[in-house]
């Protein structure tokens, strides 16, 4: 068997591992920037659900609190006219 190499193998091995260790590097930060732009938009997602559930409370907080001051409006008249009547009974 023969110790020697075929110079065109040796020079595509050179040119692909050359090839190989220039690209390295900016595959790796485009990896990074990748999962970065995800885990942001991810916690964006995030606070925007946060957000429509806090919405979501606060609406049902006034329509409950409107409910009260219409019931207490409604209350607080029917106690008046019971009382305007109660003043006019005879004694």
């Amino acid at each position: 068997m023969t110790d020697t190499v075929n110079s065109q193998v040796t020079d595509y091995l050179t040119h692909t591992n050359t090839s190989i260790l220039g690209t390295t590097p900016a595959q790796s930060i485009g990896s990074v920037y990748q999962v970065t732009g995800q885990s942001i938009s991810l916690n964006m997602q995030n606070a925007m659900s946060v957000q429509n559930g806090m919405q979501q409370i606060n609406t049902a907080v006034i329509s409950i609190a409107c409910r009260g001051i219409v019931t207490s409006q409604q209350s607080n008249s029917t106690t008046e006219a019971l009382a305007r009547k109660v003043d006019r009974l005879p004694d």
